[in-house]
């Protein structure tokens, strides 16, 4: 593609591409290493040099940095993600029932040498129906104040977020990098835009549940159809558009995911090679290590 270094913008470490469940069992008594290396090395084997991590609970994004300038990969992470008890996001960190809590995880996360603040505002595409998502988007004003916390404590943010009303209250809160962002219509791409914020789609992720036992292809494919669009629509409002395959996610093999992103966006969405390094370089200088 003629792009000789990769960024990763949003891949799990902690995951294996394959089965969750075995992966999350592997690190269950402690971070295998084995298969943190094994994956740095696929990474490196594919061209990636910049590897954000979406956190964990298990302390494997946080090993794997330690590491991973032996394999040529600048490695940043939340070491955990922070999301709403009852919500989706156990899978990838710890829950929080008011502001109190949360901003003693910020500060645990702040302890435990976190890179950024990566969030928890929506749940997770159900491919059931156009639209639908796992549970609701948490309130307007609970995201002003959990973005306000975190970037007080000094932090850029990074937040899972699907639907137009919840991403377009993650946008106007401030958040730095909308991920996945299922769903937005017009008005939510003209204020990713003007926001300057940068959005990474995962299209890969998408992608992979074409097809998929137990979920309805033709929504699936449709979603994929119109995250693409939205993505096309996006650029050609100047939005800042960055790769991030969702790498470790099932159906998303660490290294061939992200080569499987840069292809969706620059021959599925038609993003050129300046505009997507352009968007990578601002969110790595934005999500850089504390």
């Amino acid at each position: 593609m003629g792009i000789e270094k990769r960024y990763e913008c949003h891949g799990h470490l902690m995951m294996d591409g394959a089965d969750f469940a075995a992966a999350r069992h592997r690190h269950q008594n402690g971070v295998d290493m084995v298969s943190v290396r094994a994956d740095l090395a696929a990474l490196r084997a594919h061209g990636v040099r910049y590897f954000r991590d979406g956190g964990d609970a298990l302390g494997v994004s946080a090993a794997a940095r330690e590491i991973a300038p032996e394999y040529g990969i600048e490695y940043v992470t939340p070491v955990f993600a922070i999301h709403r008890r009852g919500c989706y996001g156990g899978i990838v960190g710890r829950g929080y029932g008011d502001l109190r809590e949360y901003r003693a995880l910020v500060a645990e996360a702040k302890r435990q040498g976190a890179d950024f603040i990566k969030l928890m505002f929506s749940g997770i595409l159900t491919f059931t129906e156009w639209g639908r998502l796992s549970c609701p988007g948490l309130p307007e004003t609970e995201i002003r104040e959990l973005v306000s916390v975190a970037h007080g404590e000094g932090f850029a943010v990074m937040a899972h977020v699907n639907g137009a009303d919840t991403v377009r209250a993650a946008i106007e809160a401030g958040t730095d990098s909308i991920e996945h962002g299922c769903f937005m219509d017009a008005p939510c791409l003209r204020a990713l835009a003007d926001s300057g914020g940068v959005w990474v789609p995962t299209l890969a992720a998408t992608a992979a549940f074409v097809g998929r036992e137990g979920f309805d292809r033709v929504v699936a494919e449709e979603t994929q159809r119109r995250q693409r669009a939205a993505v096309r629509e996006a650029l050609r409002l100047g939005a800042l558009v960055a790769a991030g395959s969702d790498s470790g996610a099932v159906g998303v093999p660490h290294g061939p995911g992200t080569e499987t992103e840069y292809r969706l966006l620059l021959t599925g969405c038609g993003e050129t090679e300046e505009q997507l390094r352009s968007a990578n370089e601002a969110l790595r200088k934005r999500f850089c290590r504390r």
